[in-house]
């Protein structure tokens, strides 16, 4: 049975790096559903990031879930695409960088790739309310999409503990496939599908118990479409953002429902993406050339 610990792995190079390898080992990893990278994204980068964030949430829009006490953001949808009203430069050029599009195409052996959505999880102090057990393909598969051959980059902007809600992750639990599941449009203000009680004790009877994925700002976390995965209540007085990039492969993409799901959350641009830079910042706007002096 894969062992819980063995998924966390330094990334072979960091986030001052211009192209972010994957090597074998942390291939094996990811075979247990999951890759813990520290360190991919700088301080500056992360508080630029939350910046954006907080500029994000502010906007009026069906784009953004908030929380049914308080009305603060609990989700924020599309930040990678330019025609969507939560747009940003920032993030769209760290969803392209090779950092985690580099990567991606790795995970997925394959170059020709697209960004399904993007999706924010701001778990903000105290209000920050509980994710249920669920696979994120139990979505994906009702978009239309015929195989779970998906991956998913969060990049952590606070630091991920226990009290503020981290994630958890049950390993291995992808190689049951996916399980049917349920919609739960009660726990929470977001109508999540969720995989039934019954079911969830019988695989949790056989599983590894179920692992906190802790982190500091900047760490970076790839995930199967099937890992089985739920967090918390934020307990404490601290945030907790999080930022997912969903790669698909081009080959992969969703083909047409009943009824689909808006293009913020189901996206059918499934063009293969075009790898960045790997500057995410917005450059300084270059000084104006000195005046010449009279003759």
């Amino acid at each position: 049975m894969f062992a819980p610990s063995a998924p966390r792995a330094s990334a072979r190079v960091t986030a001052r790096s211009h192209f972010p390898t994957i090597i074998p080992q942390q291939l094996h990893a990811y075979h247990g559903g999951y890759l813990i990278l520290p360190d991919l994204f700088t301080p500056g980068e992360v508080a630029a990031m939350k910046a954006e964030l907080q500029r994000i949430q502010a906007i009026d829009t069906d784009h953004l879930v908030r929380e049914r006490s308080g009305g603060t953001a609990k989700t924020i949808y599309r930040v990678h695409d330019a025609a969507s009203p939560t747009a940003s430069t920032l993030f769209r050029a760290a969803a392209l960088s090779p950092r985690l599009l580099g990567s991606a195409r790795q995970l997925l052996d394959d170059r020709a790739l697209y960004i399904h959505h993007t999706k924010c999880n701001l778990k903000s102090a105290i209000d920050g309310s509980v994710w249920q057990w669920h696979q994120d393909y139990g979505a994906w598969k009702r978009d239309g999409i015929a195989e779970p051959h998906m991956t998913t980059a969060l990049v952590m902007l606070d630091e991920a503990t226990e009290m503020n809600g981290c994630l958890y992750f049950i390993p291995g639990s992808q190689r049951h496939g996916y399980i049917e599941s349920e919609m739960d449009d009660r726990t929470t203000a977001y109508r999540l599908w969720v995989v039934p009680k019954p079911d969830l004790l019988r695989l949790m009877e056989h599983s590894p118990e179920p692992v906190p994925i802790l982190g500091k700002p900047g760490t970076v976390v790839f995930f199967h479409c099937n890992i089985l995965h739920a967090s918390g209540h934020n307990l404490s007085r601290h945030d907790r953002w999080h930022v997912y990039t969903v790669y698909n492969r081009s080959s992969n993409a969703p083909r047409e429902v009943p009824a689909p799901r808006p293009e913020y959350v189901r996206s059918v641009q499934s063009q293969a993406l075009v790898m960045g830079g790997d500057e995410v910042l917005p450059q300084a706007e270059a000084p104006a050339p000195a005046a010449k002096a009279a003759l």
